[in-house]
Formats: structure tokens, C-alpha cells, sequence
């Protein structure tokens, strides 16, 4: 048996592409190279640009407007000094017209015990408004986007 180079090997096309034809005599052997082709993907990954994301502070003045109110009392000593009657209910506190009256009892010592009113303590209760501004600095932030190219040039920028 005597082997055969397969590069040795008449080959002809036979219409079909990478197709081979040899003759073989009986009792040769030939060695013949089959190649198969194969297909693979690979993946890399391909930076093509990045995104630049910042933010931007911003300060608005304003004025903010109130109205303050404030309770102001005016006490008043009314002198009074009237003797209670035997059994005359001394007075209570009390409210008349926006003021509110307290009285002021004193036990006196005579030869009978008796009730005097000293005095009436009334209270003035007033409300008086007043109109206040004040100067505030209020911040608001945006986000800046921008789109950065792989050679480093900043495009499309946007703020929201």
C-alpha cells in the first residue's frame, strides 16, 4: 500500500464549490485533510460616549409677608370703697363690655365684722396688628445633563 500526498492529489471542480475528485488504485491509501469551518461571535464592549450628570444651585430673593398680632393689657385700680351690707353677696369676677373686672375684698375689725369693697381691678385686653416683611433667600437646584463623546467633547446638554 503506498500512501498518496493529498496535495499530490488531481483534483478538479465539479461545479460544487471546495469539492475534490482523485482516482484511487485498488489497495492504495490516500490521507485526506477535512477541514470544517466554524462560526463564532464575540462580544466587546465599545464605549461610545458617556453621560455627564451635575447640578446647579440657584437663589431666589423674596420677600415673605405677615401680619403679627399682639394682645396688649391695661390694668386700671378703680377705687371703691363701699361696705357690704350684712349678708350681701360679695361679687364674683366678672366680664362687661371686653373687661374683665376682678373684685378686691378686705375683712375689716370693728366691734362687728364687715365686708368692705376696697377697690375694682379692671382689665383691658386690646389687639392690634402690624404688618412685617422679611427678606428670605430661597435655593432651587436643576440637574445638567450631558452627553460626552469618547474623544471627551460635551454635546446635548440638558437642564431640568
Amino acid at each position: 500500500m503506498s500512501t498518496r500526498d493529498p496535495a499530490a492529489i488531481d483534483s478538479r471542480r465539479l461545479g460544487t464549490p471546495n469539492v475534490a475528485v482523485a482516482e484511487v488504485a485498488p489497495g492504495e491509501e490516500i490521507v485526506l485533510s477535512l477541514i470544517e469551518e466554524t462560526a463564532r461571535i464575540e462580544k466587546r464592549a465599545v464605549e461610545t460616549g458617556r453621560v455627564r450628570v451635575s447640578t446647579r444651585s440657584e437663589t431666589v430673593d423674596q420677600v415673605l409677608r405677615e401680619t403679627l398680632r399682639s394682645d396688649n393689657v391695661a390694668v386700671t385700680r378703680v377705687p371703691i370703697d363701699r361696705t357690704l351690707a350684712e349678708g350681701e353677696t360679695p361679687p364674683v369676677a366678672r366680664e362687661k363690655g371686653g373687661v374683665t373686672i376682678i373684685p378686691i375684698l378686705e375683712e375689716i375689725l370693728v366691734v362687728e365684722k364687715r365686708l368692705v369693697l376696697k377697690e375694682e381691678v379692671h382689665i383691658r385686653r386690646t389687639t392690634a396688628g402690624e404688618e412685617v416683611e422679611v427678606p428670605v433667600t430661597l435655593r432651587r437646584q436643576h440637574a445638567v445633563i450631558e452627553r460626552v463623546t469618547p474623544e471627551g467633547h460635551a454635546t446635548d446638554e440638558t437642564v431640568t
